[in-house]
């Protein structure tokens, strides 16, 4: 709770069924904290009552009521619980929680008592450990919000509350508390998205203050001090503390990928600082430290479980000896601390396991705590786990009865309320998404079918339904850009392939038609290809793509055209003849014997150029004479003709012919455009 701000008008008392409110005892930004009693029980409790402009609508009140009952389920000795949840006489959430009047971190000099320090580094870990075992970040980790209990425990207040999503950061940069800034790790302070990780960074810097006295960075506003968690450097710890500045260095990691990969290593890191000359230790009891005096415990208090927080299942871990766990049994830190397997980015640096040197088995327990109550593990836990494990093995939905999205059905099954449920069904389905996408863009359409179509039949509960829907939007983009890049390559075939995945996850009906409009309107070479007489084959070069005819225009072909247009015949004579002058030949009348089907001859390269827009008008698509360029092989059959290209020479004044003929074996020539030549036939190329 923090602390009251000079110049604050306190509002009148709210009205609240079955509470009195005696006085204010706090305020902040979003929020102020009443002393009040609970009628029913005769008890004093601290009721926080959100300010109207911190939640002005219906919607974000809701959100804030359902927040806070998840936290209300958060029980462990070093939290402040949460009693009663509500709305007042106006209709402002509240929530109630015990009176704590001992009060807090930020009020108490503990330099020179570093196995004070210790103690409540422990409590505080040992808490965010069971809390990010169940899916909740504090997000506002700070001095204000450690409060002392009647026994002098320290207990984590304000949980889950100041900063979850849906909040603001704290309204504005201008209505940001400088005690909060003093805590806040740079990815926070930039407005990125935060993990556990920032939780842990907060805690680095109450180690420090409490170590020194005095914060890490400082600043004289609060943008100042955000700025300088962000660019400064890790300050040093003067001499007679050097010993914690590596905790401190990786506490205080601008980088969460360098930071402590979780709560449990931050533990094991703690328990590896060396104790100096002068520190107290503990040796068979366990003390309290309090102001009002110090006192001995019995051995047999602590149970087996602080051992255990402090890295035991860590050093049995990294024994070569060690049998690695069966897939349903849990981790040995979720059975000692409730800490789940550490998850990271894919491309996170730092792991579990790089931490250094864990606490040997018999380690010293820690003075001033009270032993913390393990998270029960249960079914849920147990699938959870497994299904994390998969998830980073990339299993997602095979082999059968062993993936990751199997596990999630099975922990649903087995507590559909569990608070680690929806971020890890959100993971597992981001990363099907992102899986599906890539076997899309590599058209691996049968696979990605395959995985989409199992996370579709998982997706049963409200949370993985919702979940589907950025899987969805994956897969659309995926498939769009594959059709993009057929359109491009004129592959109709490609684009129509692409829309399995489509049907697979279940996209709406506007964006398949979508999609499916804009494969369709890609031309079918091959359907065309196989359409046109003699056949064709579809060259696909560089950027261009068609479909040139298998064999050269034919007589039959050409007198339809003539038929058609009533073309004139063009003159033709065999080359070189003195006597094409005394019997003129014409594509008709060659100068020898030609079946209907045979290519057609003597047509000039002007004949040839009006043959093909003649029939790109009659077929309505673009027909042109091949060129080289096109790839049209040469013909090479002794008794065929060659053919014209659209290929020129002679600055264009001529153009080329290509082939073997039976009278030439050039396999190119420059001839007069104008006539025609009876060894010299035409070939089609059809465009999309």
């Amino acid at each position: 709770m923090s602390q009251t701000t000079i110049g604050y008008e306190s509002p009148a008392p709210p009205r609240i069924a079955g509470y009195r409110i005696v006085r204010v005892i706090g305020h902040g930004g979003m929020a102020t904290v009443y002393l009040g009693t609970q009628l029913s029980l005769g008890r004093d409790v601290a009721i926080k009552v959100m300010r109207p402009e911190a939640l002005a609508d219906e919607v974000s009140r809701r959100r804030f009521e359902n927040e806070t009952r998840t936290i209300a389920r958060l029980e462990h000795p070093h939290i402040v619980g949460i009693h009663d949840v509500g709305r007042t006489d106006d209709g402002l959430p509240w929530y109630a929680m015990p009176h704590l009047p001992h009060g807090h971190l930020g009020q108490r000099d503990l330099r020179g008592d570093q196995a004070r320090v210790r103690a409540v580094l422990h409590a505080l870990l040992s808490a965010l450990a069971y809390a990010h075992a169940r899916g909740v970040i504090h997000r506002d980790v700070k001095a204000e919000n450690v409060l002392f209990d009647e026994a002098d425990r320290p207990l984590l207040a304000d949980f889950g509350i100041a900063l979850r999503r849906g909040y603001g950061t704290r309204m504005t940069m201008v209505g940001l508390a400088v005690g909060s800034t003093a805590y806040m790790a740079p990815e926070q302070a930039r407005g990125q998205q935060v993990d556990f990780r920032a939780d842990l960074y907060s805690v680095g810097v109450l180690a420090w203050e409490m170590l020194t006295g005095a914060l890490p960075f400082e600043g004289e506003d609060a943008l100042s001090m955000a700025l300088a968690h962000v660019q400064n450097p890790v300050p040093r710890l003067p001499p007679a503390l050097r010993h914690w500045q590596r905790f401190i260095d990786q506490a205080l990691a601008k980088s969460p990928k360098r930071r402590f990969s979780d709560a449990a290593q931050m533990l094991d890191a703690l328990a590896q600082v060396p104790q100096r000359d002068g520190e107290p230790r503990i040796t068979g009891s366990i003390r309290r430290i309090g102001r009002g005096g110090r006192r001995l415990l019995p051995w047999l208090a602590v149970p087996v479980v602080v051992l255990a927080g402090l890295g035991t299942w860590r050093w049995l871990d990294r024994r070569e000896a060690a049998p690695a766990p069966a897939d349903d049994a849990p981790p040995a830190a979720a059975v000692a601390t409730a800490t789940p397997p550490p998850v990271q980015d894919a491309s996170s640096d730092a792991g579990a396991d790089d931490a250094g040197p864990a606490a040997a088995p018999d380690a010293t327990p820690v003075a001033g705590i009270e032993a913390p109550r393990a998270a029960p593990v249960s079914e849920a836990d147990r699938h959870l786990a497994a299904a994390e494990r998969l998830l980073q093995a990339g299993r997602l939905a095979a082999p059968a009865d062993d993936n990751a999205l199997e596990r999630l059905d099975r922990a649903r099954v087995a507590d559909a309320q569990h608070l680690r449920l929806p971020a890890l069904t959100a993971r597992v389905f981001d990363a099907v998404g992102t899986r599906a996408a890539a076997l899309i863009a590599r058209r691996d359409d049968g696979a990605a079918a395959d995985l989409l179509q199992a996370a579709r039949a998982h997706a049963v509960a409200p949370a993985e339904i919702a979940a589907l829907q950025p899987v969805r939007a994956k897969v659309a983009d995926a498939i769009e850009a594959r059709i993009a890049d057929a359109v491009t390559a004129v592959d109709r075939d490609d684009a129509v392939a692409s829309l399995a995945g489509a049907d697979a996850i279940g996209l709406d009906a506007a964006t398949k038609a979508r999609l499916r409009r804009g494969a369709s309107a890609i031309p079918d070479l091959n359907a065309l290809a196989a359409r046109i007489a003699g056949g064709a084959r579809v060259v696909r070069s560089g950027d261009a793509v068609f479909a040139i005819s298998s064999a050269p225009v034919s007589r039959n072909e050409y007198a339809a055209f003539v038929a058609a247009t009533g073309r004139k015949s063009a003159p033709c004579r065999a080359r070189g003849s003195v006597l094409r002058a005394l019997a003129p030949r014409d594509w008709e009348a060659p100068g020898f014997d030609q079946a209907p089907g045979d290519p057609v001859v003597c047509v000039s390269w002007h004949d040839a150029v009006d043959y093909a827009r003649w029939r790109s008008e009659r077929e309505g698509r673009s027909i042109v004479v091949a060129s080289t360029a096109q790839g049209a092989a040469a013909p090479t059959a002794a008794d065929g003709p060659a053919e014209w290209r659209s290929d020129c020479a002679a600055a264009c004044k001529d153009r080329v012919a290509a082939g073997r003929s039976r009278r030439d074996d050039l396999d190119s020539r420059a001839l007069d455009p104008r006539r025609g030549y009876d060894d010299v036939g035409f070939r089609l190329v059809h465009l999309p």
